[in-house]
C-alpha cells in the first residue's frame, strides 16, 4: 500500500485574486502527475477558495489567508481548502433548493456531484473543507 504523497501546499490572501493564484498552482501541480480528474479538481477548487474568501472569517479580516494542501493516495487527489472558519455560525451545506438562474449557491452541490467524498472539520485554526477525486 502506498503512502499519502504531499503534492504542495500554499498559502495565500484571503481575496478574490487567490482563486486564480490557487487554480494556477494546482493545475501545475496536477500537470506533473497527470491525474485524470485534473480538470474537475480545479473547478471543485475554483468553488472552495470562491466560498472561504466570500464567506469566512478569513475573507472578512484584513490579513486573511486560505491554504490549499493538495495530495494523493493510491491514485486518489486529495484537497484541503483551510481558513479561518466563520464567528457567524456559518458552516459549509449543500442547498436543495438553489435557484437554476441564480448567480452562485450551487459550488458545494457541485462538489457533492463531481468528488468521490468531500467534507469539512473545524481545528485550532479554522475550518479545513476538503474533497477527494479517485483516480481511475
Amino acid at each position: 500500500m502506498k503512502e499519502l504523497e504531499t503534492l504542495g501546499q500554499v498559502d495565500l490572501p484571503a481575496q478574490i485574486a487567490a482563486v486564480p493564484q490557487a487554480r494556477r498552482y494546482v493545475r501545475d501541480l496536477l500537470d506533473g502527475v497527470n491525474h485524470p480528474y485534473a480538470d474537475d479538481a480545479l473547478l471543485l477548487l475554483t468553488e472552495l477558495v470562491t466560498n472561504s474568501v466570500r464567506h469566512s472569517d478569513s475573507g472578512r479580516t484584513p490579513g486573511g489567508r486560505v491554504t490549499i494542501a493538495v495530495a494523493r493516495h493510491n491514485g486518489t487527489l486529495h484537497i484541503d481548502v483551510i481558513d479561518a472558519g466563520s464567528t457567524t455560525g456559518q458552516h459549509p451545506r449543500v442547498y436543495s433548493d438553489t435557484d437554476p438562474d441564480s448567480g452562485g449557491g450551487r459550488g458545494l452541490w457541485l462538489v457533492q456531484q463531481l468528488s468521490s467524498a468531500w467534507g469539512w472539520h473545524e481545528t485550532l485554526a479554522g475550518r479545513v473543507v476538503w474533497f477527494q477525486l479517485a483516480g481511475r
